[in-house]
């Protein structure tokens, strides 16, 4: 496996991921992906990370990683681990775990005090996932939509 930050020929199979698509579907790039694409390239306190197969170069897992300032935590940053996906067809086989392993080394390699995600209440396998993994539940979460 080969765990690297994504590039812009990754962004189709990213967004696959992110959409659940099945393992030979590709969702369509828009601009609006584009730019936030580049935005994230561009912005050292964000990395979109991905997982891949050592022999094809085959996208199986991605995650966005955002880095966050603040005075807590002694004022280290905190990683916000976001859009955490394994291909459809290769869950099951450690795969997250091993993404989950390797951002968190990546968090703790810059100094993070802590790293944290959010999770939808009606995911229960992933709530058990990352509570396998060492994640606590100690904050209730809540989100403002303002666009669809």
């Amino acid at each position: 496996m080969i765990f690297r930050t994504a590039t812009r020929e990754d962004l189709p199979a990213v967004l696959a991921l992110l959409a659940d698509a099945g393992e030979e579907e590709r969702a369509e790039v828009t601009e609006a992906h584009e730019q936030a694409f580049a935005a994230i390239e561009a912005d050292a306190r964000n990395e979109m990370l991905v997982l891949c197969e050592g022999g094809t170069g085959t996208v199986l897992g991605c995650l966005q990683l955002t880095y966050v300032p603040g005075l807590g935590q002694g004022g280290r940053e905190r990683a916000l681990v976001e859009a955490v996906r394994i291909r459809e067809d290769r869950r099951g086989a450690g795969l997250g775990a091993e993404l989950m392993r390797l951002a968190v080394a990546r968090a703790r390699e810059r100094g993070c005090g802590l790293v944290q995600l959010t999770s939808n209440k009606q995911r229960a396998d992933a709530h058990r996932f990352y509570e396998r993994l060492g994640f606590a539940r100690s904050h209730e979460g809540f989100k403002l939509r303002l666009a669809e």
